[in-house]
């Protein structure tokens, strides 16, 4: 976050909301206006700008590179269908030991 000079003493710094930084990146995007007048503008360090576009760029990058064309399913299904597979697997699993336990339960009593 930048410092703002509110001209009665001690800097106060800017926090700039989600919408605002979304602002900011758009008019960046756009070029409607630099980094330099964007600080200005906005009250904030250009290095608070910098940020900004980091953080915006990367966060457009890795949802595009999750989406898919003419795909719905989200990331959360895929997760989901993987959670129940591993449960049908270790379900099945656990039914195995069970009847092993049985049998080899029933072959000490017998004797064996």
């Amino acid at each position: 976050m930048a410092a703002v000079k509110d001209g009665r003493g001690p800097r106060r710094r800017k926090r700039l909301s989600a919408e605002e930084k979304l602002q900011v990146w758009l008019e960046l995007l756009s070029g409607e206006t630099s980094q330099r007048d964007a600080a200005e503008r906005w009250g904030v360090d250009p290095t608070t700008i910098m940020r900004i576009r980091q953080v915006a760029r990367a966060g457009a990058l890795s949802a595009l590179a999750q989406s898919r064309p003419g795909v719905r399913a989200a990331a959360e299904d895929a997760e989901l269908v993987a959670a129940r597979a591993e449960i049908a697997r270790l379900a099945e699993t656990v039914k195995e030991q069970a009847i092993e336990l049985v049998v080899l339960r029933g072959k000490q009593r017998s004797g064996w």
